[in-house]
């Protein structure tokens, strides 16, 4: 089954994988702890903005997840102290679903060592869900927060297990921890 990207959030844990059928040619790359979605050098050149963003960024113990620019304005909010989920909501109904060929949904997720919120923004919808377990919302067929089996400890464990997931077309992923004392991530690209 093919859903596109999507990511899974609980309480000091999550990842996000990049599935693509149309732009496999990405990596995610580390950028003093914020992490980047970008083309890979031996991708063809487009002037798609959807394919390039920031995936994962930290904010203080907080880490803020998701599948496009709209990753950057949910951290500034929590930078300027706003609650996870109304920095979600504002952001996601601010930027909307994206203005592709396929009205692609936005989402993305906060987690915090002890709490974790997901959202999305689709055509017909704007959800925002504070979840305890781990929860899954992807850009296609599964554009609605579940829950999702997700057996893993280490970041570098959450990366592997999203990016070898059954879903098809993975092209890449990152895998986050999230405790009081310290956030790890890890990144599979292959």
């Amino acid at each position: 089954m093919y859903v596109g990207r999507f990511i899974v959030v609980a309480p000091g844990l999550g990842a996000y994988r990049v599935s693509s059928r149309s732009f496999p040619h990405r990596k995610i790359t580390d950028r003093d702890g914020t992490l980047t979605v970008g083309p890979t050098a031996d991708a063809p050149e487009t002037d798609n903005p959807y394919i390039a963003y920031n995936c994962l960024r930290q904010v203080e113990e907080r880490v803020v997840v998701g599948n496009g620019s709209h990753v950057d304005p949910i951290a500034e909010k929590l930078a300027l102290g706003y609650p996870a989920r109304d920095g979600l909501a504002e952001a996601l109904l601010a930027l909307d679903y994206e203005k592709d060929d396929y009205d692609t949904p936005r989402i993305a997720g906060v987690i915090g060592p002890d709490s974790a919120h997901i959202g999305t923004v689709r055509t017909d919808a704007l959800l925002v869900r504070s979840v305890s377990e781990p929860t899954l919302v992807a850009t296609y067929e599964r554009d609605t927060p579940e829950p999702f089996a997700f057996d893993v400890e280490t970041a570098t464990e959450a990366a592997r297990s999203v990016y070898t997931h059954e879903f098809e077309h993975a092209v890449c992923a990152a895998g986050v921890t999230v405790d009081s004392d310290k956030i790890e991530t890890a990144i599979a690209n292959e």
